[in-house]
């Protein structure tokens, strides 16, 4: 018999390639874009942009523009499809190592340890995305991790649908919660300091103990506009994808937990 490539899993083609695997194990960490993977690479641009767009056509990476410089796209790795690939790579190879791709829903860590861990989510106004990310992290570590969120320029008040968006998809009430000025936790001490909007990402506050800084590039949903039902769908979305990445972050801060220091 004849081997042919076709033959190979796709995602095994697409990650055996040695700069196609060290695209994925740094949008694995933080979402980037080309010149910076370019840096953490050390390859040249067009060589890069050739092989993201593989991974790009291969459905493992996806694109957004940067609502901070619409020149700019953000790359993301989506972990739910790398995670379906792989279980398919090991039944294609033999029926006993077919596994479901499982995303931990809660922090598999004991509850009797106290916090070691601390996440700071950042966005522009701390009215919707941060508010969300921080809620949806400690409902899913039941408080065992300590976090919070603040804004670059906080508006006065949380978005009426990212409250309505927890309470109606998650059962979660942070009606009492206000949006919080990020100077106000500079000199705290965080393990992950988390952004979720391009423009927070430029205002870069030093913290002690060098966290690491980790970026999500996630549209503001409250721009989508429409009417009522439109701008709700859109919170439900951007709710979503935060959930998804919020889970995926849970076996990495259990890894931190067990170590006693993050990575």
């Amino acid at each position: 018999m004849v081997l042919t490539t076709e033959a190979v899993p796709a995602f095994v083609r697409l990650a055996a390639h040695p700069l196609r695997w060290r695209l994925l194990t740094d949008l694995a960490t933080s979402d980037y874009r080309v010149r910076e993977l370019v840096t953490l690479t050390g390859e040249p641009q067009n060589l890069v942009s050739y092989h993201l767009r593989l991974l790009r056509d291969g459905g493992l990476v996806t694109a957004t523009r940067s609502s901070f410089d619409g020149r700019d796209s953000y790359y993301h790795l989506d972990l739910d499809r790398c995670g379906d690939a792989l279980a398919g790579a090991g039944a294609a190879l033999h029926p006993a190592l077919h596994r479901e791709p499982a995303t931990p829903r809660t922090l598999p860590v004991d509850p009797r340890r106290p916090p070691r861990v601390g996440v700071l989510f950042v966005c522009t106004g701390n009215s919707a995305r941060s508010p969300i990310a921080e809620a949806l992290l400690r409902h899913r570590t039941g408080g065992r991790v300590e976090v919070v969120s603040a804004g670059s320029r906080p508006r006065p008040h949380l978005h009426a649908d990212a409250v309505r968006v927890l309470r109606d998809e998650f059962d979660i009430d942070i009606t009492c919660q206000r949006p919080r000025p990020l100077d106000s936790v500079a000199g705290h001490r965080f393990d992950y300091v988390i952004t979720l909007c391009d423009k927070a990402r430029e205002a870069r506050v030093d913290f002690p103990g060098q966290p690491r800084r980790v970026h999500w590039s996630i549209p503001d949903p409250s721009t989508a506009g429409g009417t009522l039902p439109a701008g709700y769908a859109a919170f439900r979305h951007t709710a979503a994808d935060i959930d998804t990445r919020v889970r995926h972050l849970l076996p990495v801060l259990a890894a931190a937990q067990r170590e006693g220091d993050p990575p």
